[in-house]
């Protein structure tokens, strides 16, 4: 299951992707731009098309990893197989620039509990 997230969610909806495929985790993919997640799936690749397909721009997406029982400074983990990016110095799975960082983390708190 893969979700568009445009507006703030609950506890109760985050609940409900735990164990679609991961129990503890859930993967995301941000744009930047627009603002919104798509969130769930076993594929980082599967919300990265689900976005691009609704008119998002490859360069705004980004992918990551939600963890909804861990205190809130240590729910997002950003890495994903799409942020590998030479073409803006991403060379790592890991997203190295704190600016596009602090963007998904400004969105992924006002979206997600």
């Amino acid at each position: 299951m893969i979700k568009i997230i445009k507006q703030s969610i609950t506890q109760d909806d985050v609940h409900q992707f735990l164990g679609n495929p991961f129990s503890d985790m859930i993967k995301f993919v941000a744009d930047i731009r627009k603002e919104i997640i798509a969130l769930g799936g076993e594929l980082h690749s599967d919300a990265e098309a689900m976005l691009l397909e609704t008119g998002s721009s490859q360069a705004d997406l980004w992918g990551g990893n939600y963890y909804p029982a861990r205190p809130q400074e240590r729910r997002i983990e950003y890495t994903s197989l799409i942020n590998i990016r030479p073409s803006v110095k991403n060379n790592s799975i890991e997203i190295k620039n704190e600016k596009i960082r602090s963007q998904i983390k400004t969105i992924a708190l006002k979206l997600l509990p």
